[in-house]
């Protein structure tokens, strides 16, 4: 592998406990094994040279890649054209289930659809991001790769038998390296499988195709779910698609993005580790899920999110902004410094220092998923309520002081505006779930809160001179996270004070309908470079104009999104000044906002159409 692809140029595919991301032209350069979080196995995505990948491409003839999924599926397909031949990988990973195992396997088959052709398979394993070394073993049916803690079992396809007695092998240094030719009509390929407890195997190809067939009719059975009818329905069901990819099924936790390090400026240094589950985040999927109708997604989040609401709350503590996909909050940040990182974008880091920051907006986020869970019948326990009353009250204790915000600064603590916003929030949810089922709580106490929070924001949020709602109080940066001010019935859409803040956020944070969060220069960080603009805040940005009236502009700018997605319409967190994506991959939070944003417009639309 010489040089790094796109951040774009990848897909996704996974099978609810981990994911891969594999290269337009074929060649899996980002695994993580037996858990999203765990250390990749191959992991050329972040050094090219030490990182590792697997690649199966034609060999010594000119060709065109073309990539698309399989409709309604996460099944990969990515097509080799040229004068000699048209051939097919498929990349997929048979789903394991809601019980956690190391055991998973990625299936590539690939099939000469007419012609022929020679193809390269380069089998390169780096474990624990490369810092450990590993041995291959040539066995009579396949190939293992032994590292200290993990093991990796090559199993080839049936109609590649020579891959394994052939004389086109190289296997020194520990890799794979083989040539293979396929005729019109062959299927070959391999199934790579991790903490395999059998010798490896040839697999027969309809054992192969059967495992493509179980996997396909899962996803279009999951997606046969959706409810939802209206305009931009491919986007909206390959974003719903994707957030499923990223959810760990034994706890029904979501992660944030499956990588790590991706940098949010190429050459800089604002690189992080998503692989782990955003209080913020699953709260705002709940919100997505179900608008699409997927009601038994939505009850897994939520108890993933009562679990931590209870732990917080038996220890009268805050909620974590962040938690391991199992609910452990042990997150060490820490710098891969033997890896040069993409496109020489350092630190490399894993873990996230992030994670015990005060972060106060969290609790609104949680208290309004729960709130509008209850709405769809999804209801708490009595011992959920509980904890969430003693979380509530230490909300009332704790709101007035400044902390790091929605965008985790790592400069000192603010009193942010959007942080009051979510604590009003949270009480304001709270009092409504009280009076809804006649709940025990000190509803008195907690409207007190509630309107002196009011009171705060529009005393000390609300800009004079700027005639705007800012980041913090005392300071006159604007803020994309204001944007969600109507939406979460704040203020109304056509309060003045509201249409000036969207007017300076028009003039000051959008550049050709994208949306950057605040401008660093104006709003130090604590963090040196610069970044792109943030897509989660563009599909806001959508959401409040439409709340605002203004359904052209806002139609307008979320097609406008769409040309920013890439060939398989998957999105970073965000877009370059170049028009590349940047950051994490695919980002959770992009897809959550597309859905969100569609839902709202939609209807809007269809509203003003019947009037």
């Amino acid at each position: 592998m010489q040089e790094y692809p796109p951040i774009e140029d990848h897909g996704l595919i996974g099978d609810l406990q981990t994911a891969a991301l594999v290269t337009r032209d074929g060649t899996v350069d980002w695994f993580c094994a037996p858990r999203f979080d765990s250390p990749s196995i191959f992991g050329a995505l972040l050094d090219r040279r030490r990182g590792g990948y697997f690649a199966i491409a034609p060999d010594g003839v000119r060709y065109v890649c073309k990539q698309l999924y399989l409709p309604d599926t996460p099944i990969l397909i990515t097509r080799f054209i040229s004068a000699d031949g048209v051939a097919e990988i498929t990349d997929f990973m048979p789903v394991t289930g809601e019980q956690p195992t190391d055991q998973h396997r990625l299936v590539r088959m690939v099939r000469m659809i007419r012609g022929s052709m020679r193809f390269k398979v380069e089998c390169r394993p780096r474990f624990n991001y490369g810092r450990d070394h590993h041995d291959l073993s040539i066995q009579y049916e396949g190939y293992i790769f032994r590292g200290p803690s993990l093991t990796l079992t090559l199993n080839p396809i049936r109609r590649v038998r020579r891959l394994i007695r052939g004389q086109e092998i190289d296997s020194s240094g520990g890799d794979l390296v083989g040539f293979i030719t396929l005729n019109e009509g062959d299927v070959g390929g391999a199934v790579l499988e991790t903490a395999a407890t059998h010798a490896p195997r040839v697999i027969p190809t309809e054992e192969a195709e059967l495992l493509f067939e179980q996997t396909r009719d899962y996803w279009r059975r999951w997606l046969d779910r959706s409810r939802y009818t209206g305009r931009w329905r491919e986007m909206v069901e390959r974003s719903a698609i994707t957030l499923k990819l990223m959810t760990f099924a034994p706890s029904g936790a979501m992660i944030a993005a499956p990588t790590t390090g991706l940098p949010e400026e190429i050459g800089g240094g604002r690189n992080w580790d998503y692989r782990y589950t955003w209080i913020r985040d699953t709260s705002f999927s709940v919100h997505a899920l179900l608008g699409l109708g997927f009601t038994e997604e939505a009850r897994r989040y939520m108890n993933w999110l009562d679990e931590r609401i209870r732990e917080a709350g038996e220890n009268a503590v805050p909620l974590k902004i962040m938690y391991r996909v199992d609910g452990s909050s042990d997150l060490y940040e820490e710098e891969l410094c033997h890896l040069e990182g993409y496109r020489g974008s350092s630190p490399v880091r894993i873990g996230n220092g992030a994670a015990d920051q005060l972060q106060l907006d969290i609790h609104g986020e949680a208290l309004d998923a729960m709130h509008l869970a209850d709405e769809q019948g999804i209801r708490t326990s009595h011992q959920v309520w509980r904890s969430t009353v003693r979380l509530v009250d230490w909300l009332c204790d704790n709101w007035d002081q400044p902390d790091a915000g929605i965008w985790e600064s790592r400069s000192h603590p603010r009193h942010y505006t959007y942080g009051r916003l979510m604590s009003w929030v949270a009480l304001d949810r709270a009092i409504r779930l009280a009076a809804r089922h006649g709940r025990p709580g000190a509803v008195d106490r907690w409207a007190r809160h509630r309107n002196n929070i009011y009171d705060q924001i529009m005393a000390k949020g609300y800009h004079q001179g700027r005639r705007s709602f800012v980041q913090s109080f005392g300071e006159n940066v604007l803020d994309a996270s204001l944007l969600i001010m109507p939406s979460v019935g704040f203020v109304t859409p056509n309060d003045p004070m509201w249409r000036s803040t969207l007017n300076a956020i028009d003039h000051e944070l959008v550049s050709d309908s994208l949306v950057r969060r605040y401008k660093p220069s104006a709003a130090p960080d604590g963090l040196p470079g610069d970044e792109g603009t943030f897509n989660m805040c563009t599909f806001w940005y959508v959401a409040a104009l439409a709340c605002s009236g203004r359904l052209e502009d806002a139609r307008l700018t979320f097609e406008k999104m769409f040309t920013f997605s890439n060939h398989l319409r998957l999105y970073a967190e965000e877009i370059s000044s170049t028009g590349e994506q940047v950051g994490n991959f695919p980002q959770a939070f992009s897809h959550l906002s597309l859905i969100t944003s569609a839902v709202v417009l939609n209807d809007l639309l269809d509203a003003s159409r019947e009037n």
